[in-house]
């Protein structure tokens, strides 16, 4: 019985990393080492916001050099990320530095777009809920578009650079909003409204497939001949693989950055109360569709304790507040944790308290506990117009990622959904990047039922049960 070996990239808005995955062919065995861990995060160029790409590439690369010289039989690549942002090429070239999606230059491509095709059709259309720095919005306010032949998605773009082959895969294709809904295929016709040229969109594939192998040069700096794997590349199809959900009526809560909110489905539910409620149906692996809905997440509080560390020149012990957050007594304010006035980065605390106006606490520790609470009623509302809009009762709500290891959250989820709140595994993204590339090799079951019940006898969920 031999353990198989695969190099997980896994990037996020804050950070990123490369993970050693192992899974035990024939038992139940599944971990993961993390290799190397790097910061990402907006940079601020004369033209916007951007990402620091050329950083956040050799990263990346020194990441799996460092993987392949600890593990040296790491069978494969598979590289997931954030959604959305993308890279423009021309001759195999790179134009300029990807956008940050929270430029603000996407404010000024909803309305271009939405004067062309009005938001109820675009949502027959691509499904997907309204966020302002949707991919297609994006599109229509570059210039360099123009200039471009391909256009690749962060992942892909990833892929692209050491391999040679460009490629879109879906889950992640389904976030620019230029994909069918009803067939996942490249809607070329609403390109060409929006007057993106759709020749620049690359030929689509699905979860498992072998995007091409490493380049000569890059073999050779990381030490072995390898293959990239397609997986879920945005994160949260990743994350979804690994939530060990037991039956159809558990929703998930993917939570870092942002929250994403929702249930699994296998068909579609573009309805008008599913568009006024802002419920998107991104696609999953296997052809699933993620019906959710985006929640701000821990941003909140990680800008707030940016903005605070600035302030005392000192860095803050984060379980210590939240531990002095938890003891916070009394009635607890809230706020709008979607309100458009916390998208950008920046002094949160300010924003934040301008919300609560005179209710806004003055200890730290309140205002802590405030941000919390108010992105586990944010959770809540989600959660129950997920099961309103599904028909479904739901009765549990499995929590993954880094907010599962904030058990004020977890905890706070269950008593505002008033359902048990199981948390974990924090490296979700990670575990589904690993399972869909240990399919592909024949190392791991072929269902995505079978990969979660190994998720769920490697890595037991903590539960939370709602107080009265």
């Amino acid at each position: 019985m031999s353990i198989r070996a695969i190099a997980a990239v896994d990037l996020g808005a804050t950070s990123g990393r490369v993970m050693i995955g192992r899974i035990g062919e024939g038992r139940l065995e599944l971990e993961l080492e993390l290799v190397s861990r790097f910061p990402n995060g907006p940079v601020e160029r004369e033209d916007g916001l951007h990402w620091d790409f050329g950083a956040l590439y050799e990263h990346v690369v020194a990441g799996l050099a460092e993987a392949v010289r600890r593990e040296p039989e790491i069978e494969s690549i598979g590289i997931d990320s954030w959604a959305v942002d993308y890279g423009l090429l021309r001759g195999g070239e790179l134009l300029a530095e990807p956008f940050h999606y929270r430029d603000a230059r996407s404010e000024r491509g909803v309305a271009e777009v939405h004067a062309i095709v009005p938001f109820t059709e675009l949502y027959q259309r691509n499904g997907l809920q309204f966020l302002p720095f949707n991919t297609l919005y994006q599109y229509r306010v570059d210039g360099r578009i123009a200039d471009a032949d391909t256009t690749l998605l962060i992942p892909d773009l990833i892929a692209f650079l050491l391999t040679g082959t460009p490629v879109a895969e879906r889950t992640n294709a389904s976030t620019t909003g230029l994909l069918e809904v009803a067939s996942s295929e490249w809607d070329l016709d609403l390109a060409e409204r929006l007057g993106i040229p759709a020749g620049i969109l690359p030929p689509l594939v699905d979860p498992g497939t072998v995007v091409g192998t490493l380049r000569p040069a890059l073999a050779e700096r990381i030490g072995k001949d390898l293959p990239v794997i397609a997986v879920g590349s945005h994160d949260t199809a990743s994350a979804v693989v690994a939530v060990p959900l037991t039956n159809s009526n558990s929703a998930y809560i993917s939570c870092g950055t942002w929250g994403l909110v929702g249930l699994e489905l296998a068909d579609p539910r573009v309805t008008d109360a599913a568009r006024e409620a802002n419920f998107t149906h991104e696609l999953g692996v296997d052809g699933r569709f993620r019906f959710l809905h985006n929640v701000t997440g821990l941003w909140l509080l990680s800008e707030s304790v940016r903005a605070w560390e600035a302030e005392d020149g000192a860095s803050i012990d984060l379980p210590e507040l939240l531990a002095e957050a938890s003891a916070v007594r009394g009635e607890i304010p809230l706020f709008d944790s979607n309100d458009p006035s916390l998208s950008a980065p920046g002094d949160m605390p300010a924003r934040i308290a301008a919300l609560l106006g005179e209710n806004a606490p003055a200890s730290r520790a309140a205002f802590a506990r405030s941000i919390v609470e108010s992105i586990a009623a944010a959770f809540a509302d989600a959660v129950q117009t997920a099961s309103a809009l599904s028909g479904r009762e739901i009765d549990s709500v499995h929590l993954v990622g880094g907010g599962s290891l904030n058990p004020l959250l977890c905890q706070a989820t269950a008593d505002r959904t008033g359902l048990p709140v199981l948390a974990g595994p924090v490296e979700a993204t990670a575990l589904g990047n690993v399972l869909v590339q240990a399919r592909a090799l024949g190392a791991a079951p072929a269902t995505l039922e079978d990969l979660r019940a190994l998720v769920a006898a490697t890595h037991e969920p903590v539960r939370y049960e709602p107080r009265g």
